[in-house]
């Protein structure tokens, strides 16, 4: 999932109402779907009521960018740019296996997913750093605090709701 919209829940929702001043109860219902649409449309961005890499962006959330199979928008053409592909701006097999194969030579996690780490390392948006890969990071489930052998997971992994 790279998107958030109506019927998921999770931290990055929570982050993500919190950014719209609205209730942050973890929920995506139509509270937050009404704020955020009404935040696109004044930022001129697709008012659609789902949030997107784009969105994010715009939003100044870097950390909850996940580019992979099936996102499409700006920020997916500026990935491919950069990977020196044809950039149509729709990630998909092409744009995985070149993600794969850039995460593969600079020693990183090679799941074809372009998220915090691997858009960090590419240096490709100043906004995406260090600290934004940090903050897109949350303890695993009963860790208290990270630990040297890696108790993190992607903020991702919290979204619970209606997938598809």
């Amino acid at each position: 999932m790279a998107i958030l919209k109506r019927g998921l829940s999770g931290e990055p929702v929570k982050r993500l109402q919190e950014k719209l001043g609205v209730t942050a109860d973890g929920s995506f219902g139509p509270a937050t779907e009404m704020a955020l649409k009404e935040w696109q449309a004044k930022h001129n961005l697709a008012s659609d009521g789902v949030a997107g890499p784009d969105t994010f962006m715009a939003m100044g959330l870097p950390e909850l960018v996940l580019l992979k199979q099936g996102t499409r928008g700006d920020t997916v053409k500026k990935l491919q740019e950069k990977l020196g592909i044809n950039a149509d701006g729709q990630f998909g097999p092409g744009t995985e296996k070149a993600v794969r194969d850039y995460q593969q030579k600079n020693g990183l996690v090679a799941d074809g997913f372009a998220g915090p780490a691997t858009l960090a390392h590419m240096k490709l948006f100043n906004n995406i750093t260090a600290d934004t890969v940090k903050s897109s990071q949350i303890p695993l489930p009963g860790a208290s605090t990270a630990t040297a052998s890696g108790g993190l997971r992607s903020i991702w992994d919290t979204i619970k709701g209606a997938l598809s």
